[in-house]
């Protein structure tokens, strides 16, 4: 992966995962440094929940995001990883299909 690339790995990271077991993924079934400047991204096993794992020098930080409706429009993985650049990453995370950028789902009203 260069620089300013997402690594999207293809199996599901229950809410269970926490940074060490979502470490070790990366580790073991990528062959990749997790301590390396990338960001590995883990989606639910029903789609609606996305973990991004990295490190920013002092350590590791991890984001989980949830979706109240609809799903996160998932890359399919033919090797065990994808690499997104930072703007498909940023429509992921928005629920919008990356590859036709348009929104899968849009609020109508605060409940």
């Amino acid at each position: 992966m260069s620089p300013g690339q997402v690594g999207v790995h293809g199996s599901q990271a229950t809410s269970r995962c926490g940074i060490d077991s979502l470490a070790f993924k990366v580790q073991a079934t990528l062959a990749a440094d997790p301590y390396g400047g990338h960001v590995f991204a883990f989606r639910g096993r029903r789609g609606d929940l996305v973990k991004l794992l990295w490190s920013d020098g002092d350590g590791m930080c991890l984001l989980t995001k949830r979706l109240e409706r609809g799903r996160f429009i998932w890359p399919q993985a033919e090797t065990g990883s994808v690499s997104l650049s930072a703007a498909q990453l940023s429509m992921l995370l928005e629920g919008i299909d990356w590859r036709r950028p348009e929104r899968t789902w849009q609020p109508r009203m605060a409940r």
